[in-house]
């Protein structure tokens, strides 16, 4: 993870920079793993809390949204956008973490499915600036590794 901050020392409102990449090699082929982000009731299970509400509009130009709240915390909401789709190759979208009121992060994400014989190579690479402390990049990349397990279940399932 490569890491910075705009102003380092001056910020009473910090925003830090980040990116990080996750891989990952499932044994389903490219449309397998692309149709698990896709199906909006399959995706709701491997990305999403229990509790959280899930909706999913999957094609360019469309969004998704994820809303929820883990015991006693604020209402988080995690918006993103889709911004071009190849089926069976690549996603990328831009999201923005909220906080109740309060954006904690904005970010891009590329999702790369890569062929490796019968199997999935998935690389997924995402630049964020975390804002005001409300959420690290630490935080986004250990979530982002847990997602890819819960999605290699829900592969395996």
């Amino acid at each position: 993870m490569t890491t910075h901050s705009a102003h380092p020392g001056s910020a009473t409102r910090p925003a830090r920079h980040a990116t990080f990449s996750v891989e990952r090699v499932y044994e389903q082929p490219p449309a397998r793993v692309f149709a698990a982000w896709a199906d909006p009731a399959t995706k709701a299970r491997w990305f999403t809390e229990p509790g959280f509400r899930h909706e999913l509009d999957f094609r360019p130009g469309g969004r998704e949204i994820t809303r929820g709240s883990r015991p006693g915390g604020p209402e988080l909401t995690f918006a993103s956008a889709y911004h071009d789709i190849v089926p069976d190759q690549r996603i990328v979208y831009s999201s923005v973490l909220s906080e109740g009121e309060r954006v904690a992060t904005v970010s891009i994400t590329t999702v790369e499915l890569v062929p490796e014989g019968e199997h999935t190579r998935l690389v997924l690479t995402e630049y964020g600036a975390f804002l005001d402390a409300l959420e690290e990049p630490e935080w986004r990349e250990r979530g982002t590794r847990a997602w890819m397990e819960n999605l290699g279940a829900e592969l395996g399932a």
